[in-house]
C-alpha cells in the first residue's frame, strides 16, 4: 500500500502492531483521533497520525502513563514542531538509557558483592542495594561489617544518610592527602603528623558517635582489607604506616589513652 494513502483503523493496527481496540481507546481518550474521512464517512489515519502513534508508542514503552503521554505530545503541523517533538523524545530516551545504565551497573555491582560474600545474606544485600541507589561508593564496605556495626550505622545515620556519605568522602580525602605527602617525599614532623591523626580521629569519633566500644569492630574491618577491592585496598595499605604514626602523635599531644592502652 502507498504509505501516503490514508489507512483504516484495521490497516493501521496491522502496520503498527497494535490492536484495533487500542486505537479505538486512543481515539476516545483524545490521544489519536483519525485526521481524515473516506467519502463514505469512515475514519482514516494519515501519515501525520502514523507519526503521532509512533510518538505515543515510544512514550508508552518508556513507562509513561496515558496522562503523562498526553502532556508530552507536541503539535505536528510544521517541520519545527516535528523536530521539537523528536528532540523531546530523544531527550527522554537519553534519560531512560542513563537510568537503565545505572540500574545495570547496580546489578553488576551487587552480583560481584554476592559472589565475594560467599554466603546468602539478604539483609546485607538489601543494605548494599540501598547504598547503590544512593550512589554511595562505599556500598562494598557493608559485607565486612558485623551485625552490631550495621545496626549502629543504621541508627546513627538513619535520618541523615548524607552524614555517612560525608564521612566516607573524608576517609578518601585523608587517604589521598597522605598519599600525596608520601609522593612529595620527605619526613613529616610531629606537628603535621598530629594534625593528620587528629582529623582521622575526628572522623572515627564522628562515625562511632563517641562509642569506643565499636573500636574492635572497626579494627576487624581494617584488618579485612586483604579482601577489599583493589583500589581501596591499595589506598589503605599505602596510608597505614603513616596513619599509625599520625595517630600516635595525636594521642600523645592530646593526652588520649584508648581503653586497650590503659594500665591494669
Amino acid at each position: 500500500m502507498d504509505q501516503s494513502e490514508p489507512l483504516t483503523v484495521g490497516q493501521l493496527a496491522a502496520q503498527m502492531g497494535v490492536t484495533v481496540r487500542t486505537l479505538q481507546y486512543y481515539d476516545r481518550e483524545g490521544l489519536l483521533k483519525p485526521s481524515a474521512r473516506s467519502p463514505g464517512g469512515r475514519r482514516l489515519y494519515t501519515g501525520k497520525d502514523v507519526v503521532r502513534l509512533h510518538q505515543i508508542q515510544s512514550l508508552k514503552y518508556l513507562g509513561f502513563s496515558l496522562q503523562q503521554i498526553r502532556e508530552h505530545l507536541f503539535s505536528l503541523d510544521t517541520p519545527q514542531q516535528v523536530a521539537q517533538a523528536l528532540a523531546h523524545q530523544r531527550e527522554i530516551v537519553g534519560r531512560q538509557i542513563a537510568e537503565l545504565q545505572q540500574a545495570l551497573n547496580a546489578i553488576t555491582a551487587l552480583e560481584k558483592e554476592v559472589v565475594q560474600m560467599q554466603a546468602v545474606d539478604f539483609k546485607k544485600y538489601a543494605e548494599i542495594v540501598t547504598l547503590l541507589q544512593q550512589k554511595n561508593e562505599g556500598y562494598w564496605i557493608v559485607k565486612f561489617f558485623d551485625d552490631s556495626l550495621m545496626e549502629h550505622i543504621k541508627d546513627r545515620f538513619r535520618d541523615q544518610p548524607e552524614q555517612g556519605l560525608a564521612i566516607f568522602d573524608t576517609w578518601k580525602a585523608l587517604c589521598d592527602e597522605i598519599i600525596a605527602l608520601q609522593e612529595a617525599g620527605g619526613a613529616l614532623d610531629e606537628g603535621a603528623l598530629a594534625d593528620i591523626g587528629g582529623r582521622w580521629w575526628s572522623m572515627v569519633t564522628e562515625f562511632t558517635g563517641g562509642d569506643l566500644s565499636l573500636l574492635p569492630q572497626l579494627t576487624a574491618f581494617a584488618d579485612s582489607k586483604s579482601r577489599w577491592g583493589d583500589e581501596f585496598r591499595q589506598r589503605q595499605e599505602r596510608v597505614t604506616p603513616v596513619l599509625e604514626q599520625a595517630l600516635d602523635a595525636y594521642f600523645q599531644r592530646a593526652g588520649i589513652r584508648l581503653p586497650e592502652q590503659k594500665e591494669n
